[in-house]
């Protein structure tokens, strides 16, 4: 036991947690943790939004595999944080959000929570779905254990988010601590072992299958399976499609990687999966976006799915054999018991066929010319490190990155998947580079939601993580546009941005770089630039504003019907 105040406490808690820096913005309701934070070598990064703070520590989270670390005052300061908790729940992405509140009691000893007092909010009651869990210390003396319980649970099991909400009068007081290891959490045990009887029964499935088929999700990155994943793939010669979430988990340049699954999958996912005799769900949910038409998804295939998240089984998809388990042990489970007696298949036929479906992805682009997405996405791709890190905004520029920049290693493919988050990619490339500093990080933007998050351009410049920023500026809102253009007779409605920021100007404005490009050439030199530069490099790139990106399912279609072009 240690006497000290509950913002020591918190701060000591955090440093047995390893958590070496946090993205936040002080106030008012944290001030005694800020004043401790000031002699800490814990590093902090001082954001220019709330919602920034929370999409970086996201970010920090899937490039490190770490729990992300991020910090709010109370009232607007932590509704402010709700959009990025919201994000990292629907993506599972394990981040701890501390936020101020008010203090329990008053100098009279009547509460105060529950007054409205200035800027008091009910963080806990806004929050509770879009949480793993949430806590509300009422004494100095619960802050270590809560800590200890909130980065347990944001990185177990499936993770996700989780919000520890600080009263002042906590942090100020002084108390008995206990930084002991012990973690009890009544009701909380996470099934990582998988049923050796379902494995048994997938593995009958897999062994006898003529056209086996992997779609691997998030949770394969997540559990850091992808060896495991690759190596089933391998003695099955089962190509693998991935969901949006899963891409990197197996190298695109692999002869059985079809790409991403889904309405903006490729031609080779989106028409082999469907043929399927035998399906391996692994880590993935079923997702609208990765079925499209759920009810014609796979209907000749017995499906084999395999989660951590026993409430994602069934939900979507009935399974024929569940298997609620951790996928890294799955996959190595099924691995062990096939790799005795299994005798792989002759598959040139269906081999062959993967082939045939990538060159007709690859004719898509062949003939385009100019500053066109897929194709400068493609280009960009051969002068980038296999390890940079690219993080996405949300729209068109989101799916061309996903079809076209080829990913090869997991943790660095980073967007927002299931909340579909504008102004997400370039906080969330903060956090990466704080995660990974020797790394390129590049954020491949929409001139739509760049904006939503510029003003983080001084976090950047002032906290010296340089990360790049390539806007695909066509001064639409593109995706919508797109749905317009093809589903609605071109009735343009508030989509139109008009006169964007100069973001040559809007760079240079926070000390940044800005640079804009005219051509391919000019494109690939200014992206070498930034790459060797000490600050933010913003690369203004004009793109025509009815680009479409294709392949594409029209909503509540087959995945098998794909349109591919105008």
């Amino acid at each position: 036991m240690v006497k000290m105040t509950g913002a020591k406490a918190l701060v000591e808690a955090l440093k047995k947690q390893k958590a070496d820096v946090i993205f936040g913005i002080p106030g008012g309701a944290l001030i005694p943790i800020y004043d401790v934070l000031y002699n800490s070598d814990i590093k902090h990064v001082l954001m220019r939004h709330e919602q920034c703070a929370a999409h970086a520590a996201d970010g920090y989270a899937r490039a490190s595999g770490l729990v992300g670390v991020c910090m709010a005052t109370s009232g607007p300061g932590a509704t402010n944080l709700v959009t990025g908790i919201a994000n990292a729940y629907m993506d599972s992405s394990p981040i701890v959000a501390f936020t101020g509140q008010v203090n329990t009691y008053s100098a009279n000893t009547s509460y105060m929570i529950g007054k409205d007092a200035f800027q008091e909010a009910d963080i806990i009651g806004i929050t509770t779905p879009i949480t793993k869990f949430n806590f509300q210390p009422r004494t100095a003396a619960e802050i270590p254990r809560t800590v200890r319980q909130a980065f347990y649970i944001a990185s177990t099991g499936r993770p996700g988010p989780v919000v520890v909400d600080l009263p002042k009068d906590t942090q100020t007081a002084t108390a008995d601590m206990d930084f002991g290891d012990n973690i009890e959490f009544r009701g909380y045990r996470p099934n990582y072992e998988p049923h050796p009887l379902q494995i048994e029964k997938a593995a009958n499935l897999l062994a006898n299958a003529e056209k086996p088929v992997i779609i691997a999700g998030g949770g394969v990155i997540s559990s850091g399976a992808s060896s495991e994943l690759i190596a089933l793939a391998e003695l099955l010669v089962a190509p693998v499609a991935t969901t949006f979430m899963g891409k990197g988990c197996m190298p695109e340049d692999h002869p059985l990687s079809l790409g991403m699954l889904g309405m903006h999958g490729t031609i080779a996912a989106n028409k082999l999966v469907p043929k399927a005799d035998v399906l391996l769900a692994v880590g993935m949910r079923f997702s609208d976006r990765t079925t499209g038409d759920v009810t014609k998804f796979c209907p000749g295939a017995e499906i084999i799915h395999i989660d951590i998240d026993s409430s994602e089984i069934g939900k979507n998809i009935v399974p024929h054999v569940p298997i609620v388990a951790d996928a890294k042990r799955a996959l190595k489970a099924l691995y062990n018991r096939l790799v005795k007696s299994y005798r792989k298949k002759e598959r040139s036929i269906w081999m062959r066929r993967i082939q045939e479906l990538k060159k007709q992805q690859e004719d898509l682009v062949r003939s385009v010319k100019g500053l066109s997405p897929p194709r400068l996405l493609i280009e960009l791709r051969k002068i980038i490190p296999r390890d940079a890190i690219i993080t996405t905004e949300v729209g068109q520029n989101q799916m061309w990155a996903a079809l076209y920049m080829k990913t090869y290693k997991p943790r660095t493919f980073i967007s927002s998947g299931g909340l579909g988050t504008m102004g997400f990619g370039f906080p969330a490339a903060i956090g990466a580079k704080v995660a990974c500093p020797d790394v390129p990080v590049i954020d491949i933007a929409g001139d739509g939601s760049f904006i939503m998050t510029s003003q983080d351009l001084a976090s950047t410049v002032v906290g010296g993580i340089p990360v790049i920023v390539l806007v695909l500026n066509n001064s639409m809102l593109g995706m919508v546009a797109q749905w317009q253009r093809l589903f609605y007779n071109r009735r343009y409605s508030a989509v139109d941005l008009g006169a964007p920021p100069d973001f040559v100007k809007l760079a240079e404005a926070y000390g940044a770089q800005g640079i804009r490009v005219g051509s391919l050439g000019e494109l690939l030199k200014a992206v070498k630039t930034a790459m060797k530069s000490d600050v933010t490099t913003v690369i203004d790139v004009p793109i025509h504003p009815e680009e479409n990106v294709f392949p594409m399912v029209p909503p509540g279609g087959e995945v098998s019907n794909l349109l591919t072009g105008d």
